[in-house]
C-alpha cells in the first residue's frame, strides 16, 4: 500500500449495513472504472463518484470525439472498444494514511462575510473529509460509501480512494516549490499535452483544448456566465497563471454587490472564490478558475468567468502559456 494523508477524524457511513458488508452504497463500481479512465485521459467527467448524469454523459461525447466516434454520450458498442486497452486500470486505490503529510490548517467554519474572511491566514479546507475528497477529484459521500462505517482517518489506516493517482509528479523546475505542492496534493499528473487553442462552448457547458495538429486532447466540465454577466463571445488570449491567489475584491465589478461592502483582498486557500489558479485572460476582469465548491460545476451560474474544480484548473495551467487563444463560443 501507499502512505499518504494523516488525520484525526473518522469516514462516518450512513450505510453502515451495506458498507460493513463490502458492498459500498451509492457508488456503481463499472460506472466509477470507466470516470477514472476518462480523467486519467483528460476528459473529465467532474467527481469521481461512480454516478452517470450530465457530466458523465459529456466527458463520454469529448472521449468519443476524441477518438472518431459517434459523439452519442453512451457506452455503445464503439466506445467499449475503444476503453477495452483501459480496461484494466482499477476503479479504486487502498492507501494507507500516514502522518507525513500536513493534514492542516483547517478552517471551520468558514465565516460568510467578506471582512471577516479578510481577517483569516487563509482559505483552507474546511475539514480532512473535504482535502481528501478533493485529493482523489471526488465527495466526501463517496468516500463514506467507499469504506466501512466509522473508518478513523489517523495514521496507518488503510482508506479506500477512487483512482485518481497520477503516473508522475515530476513537476517543471521553473515552477515554485507551494504550486507544486498544490499540483501533488491534488494528484495532477504532471505529463499534460500541449494547448494550441482552448474552446469554450456556452451550449455543452465544457472547456476543450486541441493541439497543434486540431486534435482534442483535453475537455473540462465548466460553469461559465450568467443572465447578468454572460460569457463575452470572442476570440481572447491566455495571459498567463497566478497559482494559489489571492482575490482582490472590488464591489463594482459585481451586480449583486451590497451598498456597504467594501474593497477586500481575501487569503489564498483551495476555499478562496477563485480556487487554487488564476489563468488570466485578455479580456479584463475575466479568467479561467477553479472554485471552492466542486458539485456545482456544470450545474451553476458565474460572474462572467469560467470555473473549473481546483484539479481541473490547476491541471489547465500545465497546458497552456501566455499567448494561448482562448474562443468563447455559444
Amino acid at each position: 500500500m501507499h502512505k499518504f494523508i494523516v488525520a484525526t477524524a473518522l469516514i462516518v457511513s450512513a450505510a453502515s449495513a451495506a458498507a460493513s458488508a463490502g458492498a459500498p452504497a451509492n457508488v456503481d463500481q463499472s460506472v466509477l472504472q470507466v470516470q477514472v479512465v476518462l480523467d486519467h485521459l483528460g476528459f473529465s467527467p467532474g467527481l469521481l463518484d461512480g454516478k452517470t448524469g450530465k457530466s458523465f454523459t459529456t466527458a463520454l461525447k469529448g472521449f468519443q470525439e476524441s477518438r472518431g466516434l459517434t459523439t452519442s454520450g453512451t457506452l455503445d458498442d464503439a466506445t467499449r472498444i475503444a476503453l477495452k486497452p483501459y480496461a484494466t486500470m482499477p476503479a479504486t486505490r487502498k492507501l494507507r494514511l500516514s502522518a507525513e503529510v500536513l493534514a492542516g490548517p483547517f478552517i471551520s467554519p468558514i465565516p460568510k462575510a467578506l471582512d471577516q474572511q479578510a481577517k483569516l491566514s487563509s482559505l483552507g479546507y474546511s475539514s480532512v473529509m473535504e482535502k481528501l475528497a478533493e485529493m482523489f477529484h471526488t465527495t466526501p459521500e463517496a468516500l463514506r460509501a467507499l469504506n466501512p462505517p466509522r473508518t478513523p482517518l489517523v495514521a496507518g489506516t488503510p482508506v479506500v480512494f477512487p483512482n485518481a493517482l497520477p503516473y508522475s509528479r515530476a513537476y517543471g523546475p521553473k515552477l515554485n516549490e507551494t504550486w507544486r505542492k498544490t499540483l501533488a496534493g491534488l494528484n495532477v499528473d504532471a505529463k499534460q499535452p500541449v494547448a494550441a487553442k482552448v474552446v469554450v462552448d456556452k451550449s455543452d457547458q465544457v472547456l476543450k483544448v486541441y493541439d497543434a495538429g486540431g486534435k482534442l486532447v483535453a475537455q473540462f466540465q465548466a460553469t461559465m456566465g450568467s443572465e447578468h454577466d454572460p460569457l463575452p463571445i470572442g476570440t481572447w488570449k491566455i495571459q498567463g497563471a497566478d497559482y494559489n491567489p489571492k482575490f482582490h475584491y472590488d464591489p463594482k465589478l459585481f451586480w449583486n454587490a451590497k451598498k456597504s461592502d467594501d474593497p477586500a483582498t481575501l487569503p489564498a486557500g483551495p476555499n478562496g472564490p477563485v480556487g487554487v489558479v488564476w489563468i488570466d485572460l485578455s479580456k479584463p476582469h475575466y479568467g479561467i478558475h477553479g472554485t471552492p465548491e466542486p458539485a456545482t460545476i456544470g450545474r451553476a451560474e458565474s460572474h462572467g468567468c469560467i470555473r473549473l474544480t481546483n484539479w481541473d484548473a490547476a491541471r489547465l495551467s500545465l497546458m497552456v502559456k501566455a499567448g494561448t487563444p482562448a474562443v468563447f463560443q455559444l
